[in-house]
């Protein structure tokens, strides 16, 4: 149930103390033996909030130890180029990762104007660094993504630019409680002033380079031409700067930064659905401000703190569905850019829309369906079997014109230029596009709901085999597949998928909270999607207590 403030305009009551936030991270000592405050990297990064006694600088001093650690162990010995958000813990983490890493002699890349990086425009750095002939180079960037301003975060990125599988960030946690556990005072560090008077740190020009090259990735000739309105919305996020580049460099006399500001309290954001702050842009209260004003534009456009999120607004349509703007732009990618692979198939996350195997199959590509987690899309895009990977969660990436590589991580900035794209190629926006393709294919309705788990149940679910479900039928449907594997890697979903022929459902452990989620859809509408709702929690909840 959504918060009765959802959607409405922050309050000073509802602002973070910054000041007291910075405070607790240099002060709080975690306790290493309580898992709460320990290291723990999840789909994207080890996240907390040092009230928590989960994000302190004590847990950054560890966790770049132990990247250097992995660096050195992996032959990694190329520079680091490290990013941050506008977090108001991003900063203080940023600091002291600089610190450790120059006191290792690892040479890091800053921005060259002390600007935000966005995670897409780091992940670009690596890519185009290592397509040279030098050391291999790889990236931290400092963000809890869409997460509330109490929180920070902390990603790493291999040589190859994407988010680190857990196969890499299994052992750089194991090693990081380690040295909590041992004491982080034994860390190697530099003082930040004489660390960035050095040697060692280097100026990057983060934006120029990903600026530039964007003409490689969309068609900003046709969105110039064609004179699209355009209203981008950083959410307060390492974009701004971006965005106004963009706008002089490509001479889009149309475009307007909505909102400029940067606030690490982020004051000017209205409630999202549970009353907190969050700059989620796929969230209509999130995105309530933008949402108002969209008449005002062609397209508007949200992304979140580190701009590897999108949302996209209509004037037609209001705040697009994000799997309804992957399927729209899965659809116009694969018919406007001749020069990709005819074999180059299209990437999703098992828990996204079905509307989206139905396009891919209209196209005549090959579908790819991964587990949750970006990560699984990074092979597939660096050797080009994939030209377009995408999440349920607003989060996604694609290939050059040429077919080369652009970013192996989620790029929101890409994604929002890609709706003007359409718009000016096609004449029609996205959110009408789409409602082409729901006369063609059907109308899904798709949601997620949450449902109480203990730490032992989720453990049970993650662990679950298809030989543990008995059930035959889904919402007076035959079951037609039972899946704990993923079909397009083989590789383990850490829950559950059940399909049948117009609906599935999904149920997988949160990793932050004792819950499990639902993830659903129904090609036949919202009743029996309320219906595969109910039956799938009885489901998974008997299987659970068996």
């Amino acid at each position: 149930m959504a918060h009765e403030r959802a959607g409405a305009p922050a309050l000073p009551e509802d602002l973070v103390d910054v000041s007291a936030l910075e405070d607790a991270y240099y002060s709080t000592i975690p306790d290493p033996d309580d898992p709460l405050q320990q290291v723990v990297f999840g789909t994207s990064g080890h996240r907390g909030s040092s009230f928590d006694a989960a994000f302190t600088e004590s847990h950054i001093i560890a966790t770049t130890a132990a990247i250097v650690d992995y660096r050195r162990g992996a032959g990694i010995d190329g520079p680091l180029f490290i990013g941050l958000d506008t977090h108001a813990l991003s900063r203080p983490a940023w600091r002291t990762a600089i610190e450790v890493l120059v006191a290792a002699g690892v040479t890091v890349m800053v921005d060259d104007l002390d600007r935000y990086t966005p995670t897409p425009a780091l992940s670009h750095a690596i890519i185009v660094h290592n397509a040279g002939t030098g050391p291999r180079a790889d990236g931290i960037v400092v963000t809890p993504s869409h997460n509330p301003p109490r929180d920070g975060g902390f990603k790493y990125n291999p040589p190859d630019g994407g988010p680190a599988d857990s196969t890499i960030t299994s052992r750089i946690a194991a090693r990081a409680n380690e040295l909590l556990r041992s004491g982080v005072d034994a860390v190697p560090r530099t003082p930040f002033e004489r660390a960035v008077a050095g040697d060692l740190v280097v100026k990057y020009p983060y934006s120029t380079t990903y600026v530039d090259n964007l003409k490689k990735v969309v068609d900003m000739d046709a969105i110039r031409s064609a004179g699209v309105r355009i209203g981008a919305d950083p959410l307060g996020g390492a974009s701004v700067g971006y965005w106004a580049e963009i706008g002089f460099m490509y001479s889009l006399a149309e475009l307007t930064v909505v909102n400029p500001t940067v606030d690490p309290q982020f004051g000017f954001m209205t409630l999202d659905t549970d009353g907190k702050i969050r700059m989620d842009c796929s969230s209509p209260n999130a995105m309530a401000s933008l949402i108002a004003v969209r008449d005002t534009y062609d397209i508007a456009t949200g992304n979140d703190a580190d701009a590897d999120r999108h949302g996209i607004v209509t004037p037609d349509g209001g705040l697009m569905n994000p799997n309804h703007f992957l399927a729209v732009a899965i659809d116009y990618l694969f018919t406007h850019r001749p020069d990709w692979s005819s074999s180059a198939a299209v990437g999703k996350t098992l828990v996204s829309s079905s509307m989206i195997d139905r396009v891919v199959a209209s196209i005549g590509r090959r579908l790819v369906e991964v587990p949750v987690g970006f990560k699984w899309f990074v092979p597939g895009l660096i050797s080009g079997d994939i030209a377009f990977g995408g999440e349920e969660s607003a989060g996604a990436s694609f290939l050059q014109r040429d077919g080369g590589v652009w970013s192996t991580d989620k790029d929101g900035i890409i994604m929002a230029l890609l709706a003007s794209e359409i718009l000016a190629v096609t004449g029609k926006s996205p959110s009408q596009r789409y409602a082409e393709m729901v006369e063609e294919f059907g109308s899904p309705s798709y949601a997620r709901i949450d449902a109480p788990a203990s730490r032992a149940q989720k453990a049970v679910l993650a662990g679950l085999s298809a030989s543990q479900v008995s059930a035959t039928s889904l919402a007076g449907e035959p079951i037609t597949a039972i899946l704990t594997e993923a079909p397009g890697n083989g590789a383990a979903i850490g829950g559950l998928k059940v399909v049948t022929e117009n609906a599935w459902f999904a149920a997988r452990p949160s990793g932050t909270e004792d819950l499990y989620k639902i993830y659903a859809e129904s090609f036949t509408g919202p009743d029996h999607l309320a219906t595969v709702q109910s039956e799938a929690q009885a489901l998974v909840d008997s299987v659970l207590q068996a």
